[in-house]
């Protein structure tokens, strides 16, 4: 009987406050729902990092034949004895992986096959792309150490890692994921605030029942509990609508966007599965929380 006095007291409370119910369900949804998004962010972000980082390569160039007014390759263009001196550095070195040569010929069919519409191809030939060694790592955050060793070296003109391209791209992901929190975070508030008033119009629309039910000698927690349960519910109808969002999302990121950014290794669907019941169970404690401390002071007959 307690049980269905409960379900019924819900029903009632959602009726007689239906929009500013409404409310509280669409900012619930949309503060989870960018809350999920930015915790798929991050596991995204580091999903790349590990993905690419993995692949990152640091590349050894060589001085060609006009590279002469730079004051490292004053000398001319490197010699095979100066290539050969760095590959035998290498391979002494426990901290490469592989390497592998690339010919000044090589170099430029690749430049043709990556920009193909270039200018640059009618008026440079094979001669004047460097030769380089590409060096993977077995740890790519030690690139220092071969800088310090080649930068410098006879016949080599700079030493660069790809993760310095990376990490624009991973700041502005890392961007994004800031912007989607401090928005969360006013989200949130927003929901709270309207969790607040609906509990305080609900108790105050039923204050004649509940001085009855203080009167026959029912309990705090007795009275309590439809409005909690009721805020509570909103909310796991907001967390639904958020988790509908970001399932959407994915099959959005799965079905259309990952066949358009080749390059990008998407998260699966395990890591949204993952923050759902998360988005759950925080958006109906929010919800169960404050309409108990709102209770504590608009609930005193």
């Amino acid at each position: 009987m307690r049980a269905q006095f409960v379900l019924s007291e819900i029903g009632v409370g959602l009726r007689r406050n239906l929009t500013m119910t409404i409310a509280v369900v669409v900012s619930v949804a949309l503060s989870l729902a960018l809350a999920g998004a930015s915790l798929l962010v991050r596991d995204q972000v580091n999903s790349m990092k590990g993905y690419w980082y993995d692949k990152v390569e640091v590349s050894i160039y060589f001085c060609t034949k006009s590279d002469k007014q730079s004051a490292q390759c004053a000398a001319g263009a490197a010699t095979d004895q100066q290539v050969a001196d760095v590959k035998d550095a290498l391979a002494k070195m426990d901290l490469v992986e592989n390497y592998t040569y690339e010919s000044s010929a090589e170099a430029y069919q690749r430049f043709k096959q990556t920009n193909p519409d270039n200018p640059l191809l009618a008026a440079v030939g094979a001669e004047a792309m460097p030769q380089s060694w590409r060096v993977k790592l077995h740890d790519p955050t030690k690139y220092d150490v071969i800088q310090s060793a080649f930068a410098g070296k006879p016949g080599v003109k700079s030493v660069e890692d790809q993760r310095k391209i990376l990490e624009n791209l991973f700041g502005l992901l890392n961007g994004l994921q800031t912007a989607a929190f401090v928005i969360m975070v006013l989200m949130l508030f927003v929901a709270l605030l309207l969790i607040v008033n609906t509990v305080r119009v609900s108790a105050f629309s039923r204050r004649r029942e509940t001085g009855i039910m203080r009167l026959v000698g029912a309990s705090n927690f007795y009275v309590q509990m439809p409005f909690i349960a009721e805020a509570a519910f909103a909310a796991l109808l907001g967390a639904a609508l958020a988790s509908v969002l970001l399932l959407g999302g994915h099959f959005f990121v799965h079905g259309w966007l990952a066949k358009k950014v080749l390059f990008i290794h998407f998260i699966g669907l395990s890591s949204v599965l993952t923050v759902i019941p998360l988005l759950v169970v925080v958006g109906m404690g929010m919800a169960g929380i404050a309409a108990f401390f709102t209770l504590r002071k608009y609930l005193k007959v």
